[in-house]
């Protein structure tokens, strides 16, 4: 465990993905490639969400997997720069692009949506996000039921995300595979990490017990900000 406190300034250049990435994400392009991701800190210290996350976990996830990520992306996104003469090669590299990029923003909000107990983690939605949740779901209860459904669902590894449709402003809850990002019409409000490395150490093969402790970690007042 670390016992490092991180900066909480450092947060604002957790949404700087991949170009510009704080409320709309975009797709992998060569358009936005201009120069390379950096893994962000974390506002809080890694063992500051136990016992929901443990500081381990929470330690390989941000300074191994998530880095890897942000390595691998850069690397792709070099090669993808060498081949700007060749769309036979540009479009190879697009998987790399779009898994390791999207493996990159996935994160940043994820740890945007995480918080301490003391700082507010696993208080209850409110204001505006707080009425859609009541609208649609009838209660944060039944949400966090459906999101524990639609977890359990994942065949393999992927994501459950909180989404604001910017079409009819309305809210839903929708599963994405592996690291896709949350893109298009939608944005993403709140996501839960259903690979194995998000819990496997801390919880081996209780994946539901993971997918109910979180909500005591869950930091409603980014998910709030996102839905404005």
């Amino acid at each position: 465990m670390s016992s490092i406190l991180l900066r909480p300034s450092s947060t604002r250049s957790a949404l700087r993905i991949l170009s510009s990435v704080p409320r709309h994400v975009k797709p992998a392009s060569t358009t936005f490639i201009r120069s390379k991701v950096t893994l962000p800190d974390l506002p809080y210290d890694y063992g500051a969400l136990e016992p929901s996350i443990s500081g381990k976990i929470m330690e390989l996830h941000h300074s191994k997997h998530h880095n890897t990520y942000v390595t691998s992306y850069n690397a792709a996104a070099e090669k993808l720069a060498a081949a700007s003469d060749s769309p036979a090669a540009q479009i190879a590299l697009q998987p790399l692009i779009n898994f390791h990029g999207g493996g990159h923003i996935n994160h940043s909000l994820f740890w945007e949506n995480l918080a301490p107990k003391s700082a507010g983690g696993g208080e209850p939605p409110s204001g505006k996000l707080a009425e859609a949740i009541q609208q649609t779901y009838g209660s944060v209860e039944a949400l966090q039921k459906l999101f524990g459904q639609k977890l359990a669902g994942i065949q393999g590894s992927g994501w459950a995300w909180l989404v604001k449709d910017t079409e009819t402003g309305g809210i839903g809850v929708k599963t994405y595979a592996n690291q896709d990002p949350v893109v298009g019409q939608f944005v993403p409000l709140l996501g839960i990490d259903a690979w194995e490395h998000a819990y496997y150490l801390q919880y081996e093969n209780r994946k539901a017990e993971y997918f109910s402790a979180i909500w005591d970690v869950i930091n409603w007042k980014a998910a709030e900000k996102r839905f404005e």
